[in-house]
């Protein structure tokens, strides 16, 4: 992939803001303030703390929306966003530096030059995530491209495609675009595709562009890796996990990626977890000297009291073993029974490899169950994705017997987006033919694989070049694309599960979606 992306994206995103934006002030020993904008705000916390600032002698960090005494002794920088909006609150009394990512700068120009030292376009409008994902932080574009008759559809996908090219900007890649070919549903992919491909040269790696119905599965399960588990079981906020201590106290801890174990766990299955991390603490307790036995929360609270020298350390492992604790509190007691039917319906087949005939006979103890009218919605989803779609009359059955009328959209709303809800009759479409992974090791309560994961070794056929620009002796091309290829970046358009983000990390690529959901 791109030169610098085995340091991640949030090192690459705030290197790239010191070379942009904090080279040019560096020579002045006069401290700085930085004014931010909402969206900027949320683009540097991404990637870097107030002291990595302070290191660059920036000192106060303002917003720009709220009222600021002035500071003549100081320097302004200020990094914001290219909306009318936000350029309407740049003061004209002081001299500053300013970085705009757009077009806003004739404006400037016309009002406010001779304020501004310096000006310069950073092409940054997206928020790293992890080291290989990224968001456009944009919920709302799902309404804005799937709603009917919608207004601002096409603004919208010219939005999201000068936002992808400024991640290939970034990474310093140009790729070839690929959309998901489907031959009902594939006019905003080869849109987006050929607005992105418009502004792209080409180089080998690849971009390559899914509507959520490319695979409609992989965000409805309950998915068994740490980090899923912990946002879907779990009541975790703005990423911070409450808990009650030993002694009865209220503590929180931010699940970030400062937290070297949650970035080392997040993406493992939870039984990896419960076994790695008291390992570790064993591992601690050996080194020095301590007794051996089984390991809890109340034996680590004397560990700390022993060894204050491990004290952080050992937090860390406990705050892990806390919540590792607690998601598998929530699994035993609320779900374990429903992943099983829930696999059985993705995978069409049992633990046991035995095809499921019958669908209903799977599903009908989930709605008897007193399970979330939340969770019974998903399964009666996944039922109807096992049979490809289903009759109106079956469908209307199932609301009926499960209570939900008042969500009936939520189902039916799937069809926009190209996923088969509704059937004319009783024969139901085929179901596209998926890798045979039946001699993958894997947990019984994990087998399903996001389709995404195939898309690694998919043919051509299946999601084509945009062929605006490409040469014509690759037009004719049969390859595959293979997992040791220069490197992929791959949208989701709308909401993106944990489980996809887990099956990226053995292959050279970044991921991002509208939203990611846990």
């Amino acid at each position: 992939m791109a030169a610098g992306l085995e340091y991640g994206l949030k090192g690459i995103v705030w290197k790239r803001i010191q070379d942009t934006i904090i080279a040019d002030c560096r020579k002045s020993k006069v401290w700085k303030i930085l004014i931010l904008d909402p969206f900027t705000t949320k683009i540097l916390s991404s990637c870097c703390k107030m002291s990595d600032l302070m290191s660059e002698k920036i000192t106060i960090v303002e917003d720009l929306y709220k009222n600021r005494e002035p500071v003549l002794e100081m320097k302004a920088i200020y990094f914001i966003s290219p909306t009318a909006k936000v350029c309407s609150f740049i003061p004209v009394m002081i001299k500053l530096h300013y970085y705009c990512p757009d077009d806003l700068f004739n404006n400037m120009k016309l009002y406010c030059a001779k304020y501004i030292q310096v000006c310069k376009e950073i092409n940054l409008s997206f928020l790293p995530q992890e080291a290989q994902v990224f968001t456009f932080d944009n919920p709302g574009a799902f309404n804005s491209i799937y709603k009917p008759n919608s207004l601002d559809k096409m603004k919208t996908l010219e939005t999201l495609a000068d936002q992808l090219v400024t991640i290939c900007a970034t990474l310093d890649e140009y790729p070839g675009v690929r959309y998901k070919k489907d031959s009902k549903n594939m006019e905003n992919a080869k849109t987006l595709a050929e607005l992105v491909d418009n502004k792209l040269g080409k180089t080998q790696a690849q971009l390559l562009i899914v509507e959520r119905g490319f695979d409609p599965v992989s965000p409805i399960l309950h998915e068994l890796t740490y980090q899923a588990m912990a946002y879907d079981l779990i009541d975790i906020q703005k990423d911070i996990y409450q808990y009650k201590a030993k002694d009865g106290s209220e503590k929180e801890a931010l699940l970030n990626e400062d937290d070297m174990l949650w970035v080392k766990l997040r993406h493992k299955h939870i039984a990896e977890v419960s076994e790695q991390i008291p390992k570790m603490l064993k591992e601690i307790s050996a080194s020095k000297k301590q007794p051996d036995g089984k390991i809890t929360i109340s034996n680590l609270s004397q560990m700390m009291k022993k060894m204050p020298s491990f004290r952080k350390e050992l937090t860390e492992k406990t705050i892990h073993l806390q919540l590792a604790e607690d998601c598998m509190q929530q699994f035993s007691n609320n779900v374990e029974k429903l992943c099983k039917a829930e696999q059985d319906l993705a995978v069409g087949s049992d633990v046991d490899g035995m095809k499921v005939k019958d669908p209903m006979r799977t599903l009908l103890p989930v709605l008897l169950h007193p399970y979330s009218i939340h969770d019974k919605i998903r399964a009666v989803l996944l039922y109807i994705f096992s049979l490809n779609g289903t009759t109106d009359e079956n469908l209307s059955k199932l609301i009926q017997h499960v209570k939900i009328e008042d969500e009936r959209e939520y189902i039916l709303n799937w069809k926009r987006l190209g996923v088969p809800i509704i059937t004319e009759s009783s024969i139901f479409s085929r179901k596209p033919t998926r890798r045979d992974r039946s001699q993958e090791q894997t947990y019984n309560l994990s087998r399903w694989t996001p389709v995404i994961k195939d898309v690694m070794e998919v043919s051509e056929r299946k999601l084509p070049y945009f062929i605006r620009f490409m040469p014509p002796d690759r037009q004719s091309s049969k390859g595959t694309i293979r997992p040791h290829s220069p490197g992929m970046i791959l949208l989701f358009q709308q909401h993106c599960s944990v489980l996809m983000v887990k099956c990226f990390h053995s292959f050279h690529c970044t991921l991002n979606a509208f939203h990611i959901r846990g």
